[in-house]
């Protein structure tokens, strides 16, 4: 079996710190969001043959991440041109072939148990949501998916698509996204996954459905910080406060072993990155990248990028890689 992961976005949603990392690797809940995705795709699922990235934005440096954490068969495809999802995985189809693969969105860190069953022709990944009309939804009828619908204005369902389809028929899929390619047939402006399954649903394929329990948005500033809240509490993070004498920690928190906090108050819903220096400082709710460093400051709801240095900061901060804030009493 196959394992695609497109990972091409440029991630406008998350500058400044999408400027200098792809989101991909941008950090949550103590690690990259494409390390979640993957460790808990390696756990789940059985024969994995090869995972196939489909990089655009900073590739080289998911390609440099994945080498030198991975030991799996890693293969990469450039999308030039962002047309699309469908378009991303048509990509795919000399290395894909007629494998069975599993599609999981580059954003998209779940917990589920994937049925991987040849029986059928596949399985789509859904969650109920407040409001389905920002994503594509599934109806259902006597077990079996009806009819898949991309950001329904009226949605006749709350089934959200999340983002975790395991596809058995992959040469129908293939098909169907060339067909769509062809023809010009577009949702959006962009050539859709979702109308290439339900092309696959109207030319008789049988899909069926399973929930995915966590899913973790990582799309927006506000959504990676509770993200990052959510994956530490179910991970009952925890980091032995001796470590750090003078300071007091709160967990649930990720605190990096070469981190070195000092005369500080860390937590609850920290992440704290490698290298990061912390002296005199209040910290909560907030994701503090690789080798910041941060000084006399009281932070909440906060990214620090890598390589930035904050001191004397009260309130929120938002500040890219190798930025600095420092603010000056008189």
């Amino acid at each position: 079996m196959n394992v695609i992961i497109p990972v091409a976005g440029i991630g406008k949603r998350l500058r400044p710190h999408t400027y200098s990392t792809p989101k991909a690797l941008l950090m949550t809940g103590g690690k990259p969001i494409l390390a979640h995705i993957l460790d808990h795709t390696i756990e789940t699922v059985q024969d994995i043959h090869r995972v196939v990235f489909i990089v655009g934005y900073m590739g080289e440096k998911i390609k440099e991440y994945v080498s030198e954490n991975y030991d799996f068969q890693a293969s990469y495809i450039e999308q030039k041109e962002q047309l699309g999802l469908g378009h991303a995985i048509w990509l795919t189809r000399e290395l894909a072939k007629s494998e069975p693969c599993l599609i999981v969105y580059g954003d998209t860190v779940f917990e589920a148990d994937i049925p991987c069953d040849t029986k059928i022709d596949g399985y789509i990944g859904v969650k109920e949501v407040e409001d389905p009309r920002r994503f594509g939804i599934v109806e259902i009828k006597d077990g079996f998916v009806r009819k898949l619908i991309e950001k329904p204005a009226h949605p006749s369902t709350n089934l959200a698509i999340v983002g975790v389809n395991f596809i058995s028929n992959a040469n129908l899929l293939f098909d169907c996204l060339r067909s769509l390619i062809e023809k010009e047939t577009r949702t959006a402006g962009e050539f859709q996954l979702t109308d290439a399954m339900e092309l696959m649903i109207e030319k008789g394929a049988k899909f069926k459905t399973f929930p995915v329990t966590g899913w973790f948005d990582c799309g927006t500033y506000d959504t990676m910080l509770l993200t990052n809240r959510e994956l530490l509490t179910s991970q009952n993070s925890k980091v032995k406060t001796q470590k750090y004498e003078g300071s007091m920690i709160k967990g649930p928190v990720f605190i990096h072993s070469s981190a070195n906090i000092e005369s500080s108050e860390i937590g609850p819903y920290v992440s704290i990155d490698k290298g990061a220096n912390i002296k005199g400082s209040v910290i909560s709710d907030s994701i503090i990248n690789q080798s910041a460093r941060i000084e006399n400051s009281h932070l909440w709801d906060s990214i620090i990028g890598a390589g930035a240095v904050a001191k004397g900061v009260r309130g929120k901060l938002n500040i890219g890689d190798l930025s600095e804030v420092n603010v000056i009493k008189k």
